[in-house]
């Protein structure tokens, strides 16, 4: 296999940053980046997924546009363009999600674009005062966070009901060994999967049970 140097990239991820110099065959450095996309998802050298939601925001907004057409005319039914925000705008706004680490800042920023978007469907603004809880009632919209919820626990059972030799579930429940450091850690992936199981009062054993866990994980149209 033959590498285009030119395309090539690399990137340490640590807590720190590191140099790492990386040479083809004929002594030539390659490049180290911070942050690259990797099938349409943002990866960056520091952890979390605060760009990746950012890209996945702006990438939602650009489907919109694209649908303006439609989510923008007042003789579509409003149900309508929330079963079009539903099948096209959020699950492009959504790719990902069941590897996200959520901290409030990025669900804050999922339930402001997502409410953007619902008020648009209904054709009112802020001044018209209406509710969070009413715009979605209207379009039969959940919230977006408890979508990425969904998402997020529906691939933890999927790897948890893999064979104990699975790659996939030795690497999810493998131990990192050495002292953290002090002060407030960052959120991992496991640390929100167990926050969820708390939320729906489930154990990480009833994923087993798949038709039982998809029943109990899913998040219902008001």
């Amino acid at each position: 296999m033959r590498v285009n140097v030119s395309k090539t990239e690399t990137m340490v991820c640590a807590k720190e940053r590191e140099q790492l110099v990386v040479k083809d065959c004929h002594d030539q450095a390659l490049k180290q980046v911070g942050t690259f996309k990797y099938l349409g998802t943002v990866i960056v050298d520091s952890g979390g997924c605060e760009e990746a939601v950012k890209a996945r925001i702006k990438v939602a907004w650009a489907k919109w546009k694209e649908l303006s057409g439609v989510m923008c005319d007042k003789r579509m039914p409003i149900r309508l363009k929330a079963k079009v925000y539903k099948s096209v705008i959020r699950t492009t706004m959504l790719y990902g999600a069941e590897t996200w680490t959520l901290r409030r800042t990025e669900e804050s920023a999922l339930e402001r674009t997502e409410m953007r978007m619902l008020r648009w469907i209904c054709g009112v603004t802020l001044r018209d005062r209406l509710r969070n809880d009413e715009i979605r009632r209207r379009t039969g919209v959940p919230c977006i966070t408890e979508k990425a919820r969904e998402a997020r626990l529906r691939w933890f059972g999927h790897v948890w009901r893999k064979d104990d030799d699975c790659y996939l579930k030795r690497i999810m429940n493998a131990e990192v060994y050495g002292q953290r450091s002090r002060g407030r850690q960052k959120k991992r992936w496991r640390d929100a999967v167990s926050q969820d199981l708390k939320t729906l009062r489930l154990k990480e054993e009833d994923a087993m049970d798949r038709d039982y866990w998809r029943r109990m994980i899913r998040v219902a149209d008001p």
